[in-house]
C-alpha cells in the first residue's frame, strides 16, 4: 500500500479561525518523491484511498511548530492502514505564533482537534473511510498537553487556576512525545483519563523533563494503560523528522540533537514502535 496525500480545510466558525491539515492515507496509486515546501514526501498526491475503513489518528505539533515536522510517522501509518490528519494550530505555528504562552492557546489548542475531527467525520471523502476504531492523538511537546486534555485531563496554571479545555470521549490512544505535562502535576488532574498511552520522552529534555512526564501520568488511575520509554541520549527535538542538511545549523535548534544523537537512524525505527503500539490495542 502507498501513502495518499491531501490538504484539508475546515472553515471558520464562531471564535474559532479556519483550519488547515494534512492528510496522510492508504491508497492504491503509485507514489513518487514530492517536493512540499523544504521536504520531500514519498506520497501520491490527492490520490483516491484505498477500499476500506481506517482508524483515525490526529497530530498535534509542538509550540511554534508544523504538521510535516512529523512526516516520518504520519507516511508510515498511512501506508500500514490509518488515516493521519496533521493539524496546524493557528497562533501557535510557524510563521503563526501570536498565542504562545497565553491562556487562550491553552484552550484554543483541544478546541481545534475537535473541529479537526467533527470536519473529518462529515467529509464526504474520507468520512466513510475511517472506522468506528477510538481516534489516537498524537502530540509533542505542546501536542502532548493538547492530547491529555481532549482525553480527559484538566489542566491548572501552576498558580492554582483551572484551565477550560474541551474533552472528546472519542478519544482511544495517545501516544506523547516528550510531552508538556506541567499543567497536569495538581492532583486529580489526569483521574479522568481512560485512554491508552504511549509516551516517549528523551533523556536529554530541559523543556519536557523525563521526570515531569512520569510524576504527571502516575494521576492516570489505569497505570496498566500506561507505558513510558525513555530515549537515550535524544533531546527534546530528536521526535521531529530528519531536516534537510541545508536546514541544520547551529542556530536553529529544532535540528540539532545532543552529541552522537543519530537522528536517521531513529526515525528509522521510532514510527515503527509507534505502529506496533497501536496494533497491540
Amino acid at each position: 500500500m502507498f501513502a495518499g496525500s491531501r490538504q484539508f480545510q475546515v472553515p471558520a466558525a464562531a471564535q474559532r479561525p479556519a483550519l488547515s491539515a494534512f492528510v496522510h492515507y492508504p491508497c492504491e496509486r503509485a507514489s513518487a518523491a514530492t517536493p512540499f515546501g523544504p521536504y520531500e514526501l514519498d506520497v501520491s498526491v490527492d490520490a483516491p484511498l484505498a477500499p476500506g475503513r481506517f482508524a483515525l489518528v490526529l497530530v498535534s505539533h509542538g509550540s511554534g511548530g508544523a504538521p510535516l515536522l512529523y512526516r516520518s510517522v504520519s507516511l508510515l501509518l498511512a501506508r500500514s492502514g490509518y488515516i493521519v490528519a496533521l493539524l496546524k494550530h493557528p497562533g501557535n505555528s510557524l510563521g503563526d505564533n501570536a498565542l504562545a504562552d497565553s491562556p487562550l492557546n491553552l484552550r484554543s489548542r483541544p478546541r481545534h482537534l475537535v473541529a479537526l475531527l467533527d470536519a473529518l467525520l462529515a467529509d464526504p471523502q474520507l468520512g466513510g473511510s475511517i472506522s468506528e476504531a477510538p481516534v489516537t492523538v498524537i502530540g509533542h511537546s505542546m501536542g502532548g498537553f493538547t492530547a491529555l486534555s481532549l482525553a480527559g485531563g484538566q489542566p491548572w496554571t501552576r498558580s492554582g487556576q483551572r484551565i477550560d479545555v474541551v474533552q472528546d470521549p472519542r478519544i482511544g490512544a495517545l501516544v506523547l512525545l516528550a510531552p508538556a505535562c506541567g499543567w497536569f502535576l495538581a492532583p486529580g488532574a489526569l483521574r479522568d483519563v481512560t485512554a491508552r498511552i504511549l509516551a516517549l520522552t528523551a533523556e536529554h529534555d530541559d523543556l519536557t523533563p523525563d521526570r515531569e512526564v512520569r510524576t504527571a501520568l502516575a494521576g492516570v488511575p489505569n497505570q496498566a494503560a500506561v507505558t513510558i520509554e525513555t530515549i537515550p541520549n535524544a533531546g527534546h527535538f530528536s521526535f521531529l523528522a530528519p531536516f534537510p542538511r541545508a536546514m541544520r545549523n547551529p542556530g536553529f535548534a529544532p535540528a540539532l540533537d545532543p552529541a552522537g544523537f543519530d537522528r536517521e537512524r531513529f526515525h528509522r525505527q521510532f514510527p515503527q514502535r509507534v505502529l506496533d503500539w497501536l496494533g497491540g490495542a
